[in-house]
């Protein structure tokens, strides 16, 4: 993490130096020094780094490390208070008129730090770091780039065990030890390459092992080797163990030559070794895309039937083995909680699943299994542990209390930390600060994928690159996390895009600890936590005092967020803002708070504010003074008129503003934008407006046009004389990618015919108001993913115009109809998914034909009040998995019951079918086919 920190103010000093030069007025070429020497040492950072995370080097190397990183942080807290002093000079000169020059002279003196003292700390900061880089040259480190130097047979010893585990230990593989060994002993007789991938601590070793060693296995090849790779390997090596392995595995000996045979011969070697026999191989534990390359023509293809097994943690390096259709990927997913349940009492009882745990520990036993959410390596440990002790209860409630504790201090418990820890090691420095940034949130908690995405761009993570916004950028990070099966996926779209994330609950405590250690962050849970003053970053999770305000005089904090929080007065936001002057992200998502002080606006740091799911309802005029704003996010707020000096915001790119009266499972009802000032226009870098109102007609759609960078736009009481200049503001947002319109009223037509030329990247398109057909445009975006109508209210049949819409997966149709027939025709809809037909109240027929539909997963319907038989074909519909159906009568229900209703034979094959029924209000009661008899 040193090699993050280091790189991390690096980078946050060259805006100041070629951009911010002004800034820096006395002190710009001292400043071009300590980037200077950084820079240096920087070539060997990563080497100490990585050895002192694994306690690799010796004591006054680690402290040398710190030292490092220390400094780093120490540079960071003075840059940012001389740039926040001269932003403050500045506002000296913005004074009123009124008070004049001596007004203003006096306002300076106020506000004013020495420039000395600034200019002395920067010149013992630069002696320090000379001082540092010198001392670390006793050191012996090594510039290294980053596959380099990963080497410690220590820790890949605890894989080891998973080579010994006896098989009634093993619980939950059957099926996936069965499909594998299908794969290996069946198929075709090319060479066929198997990987199977999945966070680390799952199995994979202990599974594949298993499989290697099954009978069907070792009676089909003739030839078997296991290799272990790891993080570091050199060709040469590898290739001499697996030819030793093969005569190993044949009790042959190896000639002697082999030790002294370099890359090209030992190639020929194993491939002539090999010609013409049917071969199996591991290739257990690969780290690196490279791999399979390299190896890929040592292991000849003669149409033998030969297998290729090789286990990683990353998806990446799965997909970079699948070379043809006979290759195959096997993710391996965690176990179920049964399973977990049976594995952990057959460690710590003896028992099986129908004995199970004593009564007495049923609960107990219950909530640690969970704790480990299917990972048989965390279940194994702890139960591994409390065998070897006295099976008392209390010995289970205290490990369930402190398990997160437990893991990283616990001697029985340190190889699996030090198995799920490879992982965090193995990334590269601007990876590991995204990945500590999940140890900010609770556990258990699945944070929004753009949420997350922007917290990342505001902390400075994100490096942007030529042709590619840092939001790309930002997405290709998560990307490689997930690929390398780190970070989880808990909710995607309707057209596969990441909703939610999250991390397992005891990689969050690895990570936790080290964000600690190394002051990335803390979390704050009370009085008796307590961080340092080199702490970056503060969580406060279900604490109702502020009592982290008092902890500490010095402070470092960059980023202050809030979770599960009942009381946040008023008074303590006035007071954050005046210790922690130096944020740069303030979270108050969901925190209970109605007010924002004027003083937020000398934050000058500031670059994200989230206001969402509070009950705040003004901003102040002092946010205009945030000029390195980029996120402000205001939807479900009670905000909704922002202050003129709001266009001040030049670094602007999220405004987000939304909000609802209330909402059913089909409706939203009184829908609220953000009204605006005017000057929008001048907010050239936002990539998401939503949701405004259209509250300045002709001069908002003027100010639209400037606004060429939006990705997401959503707009609001739009009236229909307007609709023309609307339409020609957005053929200027060639990157638009999401847009929301709705209409004054219900009755208000949206006239958007006038979109000749509409964005082509376009992917979700939402139009609430009334639509006389169809806009010709419509069947020109060949990218929409999703398209949702709302009052349209139209005669003319809308499935014609939609159904060859190339890439629709979710269609939502609310008041959009009149007539009393609508037809899915044969050929149509072909990649549709979820389809949702909501009051429709003419409607007497639906008809689905042969063909349509096809991948159809999920079918909402009602109130269709004159619809009262089941809609025909939906039995064709072989790939839905869920129907559910509002307000329809309890004749229409009745059809379908099980076994007597005449129609259930259309929904038997259906594994949901629901009914809704609106009691009062808002609410809704919930029936299924069962309850119906």
């Amino acid at each position: 993490m040193t090699e993050a920190v280091v790189s991390l103010v690096i980078q946050n000093l060259v805006p100041l130096l070629v951009d911010e030069a002004t800034f820096l007025s006395g002190i710009h070429r001292e400043v071009a020094q300590i980037k200077g020497e950084l820079e240096s040492i920087q070539s060997f950072v990563r080497d100490a780094d990585a050895k002192a995370e694994k306690d690799a080097i010796n004591y006054g190397a680690k402290t040398w490390v710190n030292q490092l990183r220390e400094v780093a942080y120490q540079i960071e807290d003075v840059m940012d208070n001389y740039v926040l002093y001269m932003a403050t000079e500045a506002q000296c000169h913005d004074c009123p008129r009124v008070f004049g020059t001596l007004g203003r002279a006096l306002c300076r003196i106020l506000r004013l730090k020495p420039q000395s003292q600034m200019a002395c700390e920067i010149k013992h900061i630069k002696d320090r770091i000379h001082a540092i880089k010198e001392r670390g040259k006793s050191f012996g480190f090594r510039s290294s780039e980053p596959e380099a130097n990963r080497e410690n047979e220590s820790w890949h010893y605890p894989r080891v065990t998973s080579l010994f585990i006896e098989e009634a230990e093993v619980v939950g593989i059957e099926s996936h030890r069965d499909r594998l060994i299908g794969w290996l002993v069946n198929g075709a007789s090319k060479r066929t390459v198997i990987s199977v991938y999945g966070m680390g601590g799952l199995g994979k070793t202990t599974l594949v092992r298993k499989v290697y060693e099954n009978h069907l296995v070792t009676n089909h090849f003739n030839y078997q080797a296991w290799i272990t790779v790891s993080q570091s390997y050199k060709v040469e090596d590898l290739l001499r163990k697996t030819l030793k392995e093969f005569y190993k595995a044949r009790k042959e000996t190896p000639p002697t030559e082999i030790d002294q045979m370099d890359e090209t011969l030992l190639i020929i070697e194993l491939r002539e070794y090999l010609k013409q026999k049917r071969y199996m191989v591991v290739f257990d534990d690969v780290w690196t895309v490279e791999f399979w390359a390299l190896i890929r023509h040592t292991l000849p293809d003669d149409g033998q039937s030969s297998r290729v097994l090789i286990t990683t943690r990353s998806e990446y390096v799965a997909s970079s083995c699948k070379e043809s259709s006979f290759d195959e990927m096997y993710k391996l997913q965690p176990l179920p909680e049964e399973a977990a349940l049976e594995l952990f009492c057959k460690k710590v009882f003896h028992s099986d699943i129908e004995s199970g745990s004593p009564s007495e520990f049923k609960e107990l036993s219950g909530n640690l299994v969970k704790k480990c959410e299917g990972l048989p390596l965390a279940v194994v440990a702890i139960a591994g542990m409390l065998s070897t002790k006295r099976k008392a209860k209390s010995e289970l409630q205290k490990l369930e209390s402190s398990l997160g504790s437990e893991l990283l201090t616990n001697p029985h418990l340190s190889s699996m930390s030090r198995i799920l820890s490879l992982s965090y090691y193995d990334l590269p420095y601007y990876l590991k600060l995204c990945l500590m940034y999940f140890g900010m949130l609770p556990e258990d908690y699945s944070i929004r994928h753009a949420r997350l995405i922007r917290l990342w761009i505001a902390e400075g993570f994100i490096k942007g690159t030529r042709g590619r916004t840092m939001e790309q950028v930002a997405e290709e990070y998560l990307a490689e996390l997930i690929n390398r099966s780190l970070v989880q996926v808990s909710r995607i779209d309707v057209d596969g895009k990441i909703r939610t994330i999250r991390v397992h609950d005891l990689m969050r405590e690895i990570i936790l600890s080290k964000s600690e250690e190394l002051s990335f962050g803390n979390v704050w849970t009370g009085s008796s936590s307590s961080f340092d003053g080199l702490t970056r970053r503060l969580s406060i999770h279900r604490c109702n005092d502020d009592s982290f305000l008092k902890s500490n005089r010095k402070f470092g904090i960059r980023s202050l967020s809030i979770f599960d929080v009942d009381n946040f007065p008023s008074s303590v936001l006035c007071a954050l803002t005046k210790v922690f002057k130096l944020l740069k992200v303030l979270d108050l998502d969901g925190a209970p708070t109605d007010f924002i002080p004027e003083e937020v606006g000398d934050l000058f740091h500031l670059r994200y504010i989230s206001l969402r799911n509070t009950k705040t309802k003004k901003l102040p005029k002092s946010i205009g003074k945030l000029h390195n704003l980029q996120t402000l996010d205001l939807k479900c707020s009670f905000v909704h008129e922002l202050p003129g000096e709001i266009n001040r915001l030049l670094n602007l790119q999220y405004l987000i503003g939304y909000s609802y009266e209330y909402e059913t499972d089909f409706s939203i009802s009184s829908q609220r934008g953000l009204k605006l000032k005017q000057g929008l226009g001048r907010l050239q870098n936002l990539q998401k407006l939503y949701l405004v109102e259209a509250n300045h007609g002709i001069t908002l759609f003027r100010e639209l046009r400037k606004l060429k960078q939006l990705r997401k736009l959503g707009i609001t009481k739009l009236e229909t004389p307007n609709g023309k200049m609307f339409c020609e503001s957005i053929a200027l947002m060639r990157h638009l990618e999401s847009l929301e319109v709705c209409s004054q009223s219900e009755e208000e037509i949206l006239d958007l015919k006038f979109l000749s030329s509409p964005p082509q990247h376009l992917e979700r398109l939402y139009l609430k108001g009334r639509l006389e057909r169809i806009p010709d445009w419509i069947p020109q975006l060949k990218n929409l993913v999703t398209v949702s109508l709302m009052w349209s209210r139209m005669i003319i049949d809308p499935l014609s115009i939609l159904q060859n819409l190339p890439t629709l997966s979710e269609l939502v149709l609310q008041e959009a109809f009149l007539g009393e027939e609508l037809v899915f025709q044969a050929t149509g809809f072909q990649k549709l998914k979820i389809l949702k037909l909501y009051d429709m109240n003419t409607l007497m027929t639906l008809t689905i034909e042969v063909g349509a539909l096809p991948l159809l997963r999920l079918l909402k319907m009602g109130p269709i009040p004159r619809l009262d038989t089941v809609p025909t074909g939906i039995h064709h519909l072989k790939s839905l998995t869920a129907l559910r159906f509002y307000d329809v009568s309890k004749d229409f229900a009745l059809k379908l019951l099980p076994g007597v209703g005449q129609d259930f034979w259309v929904v038997e094959h259906i594994q949901t079918v629901l009914f809704h029924y609106q009691l009062q209000g808002e609410c809704y009661r919930t029936s299924t086919l069962s309850d119906l008899v």
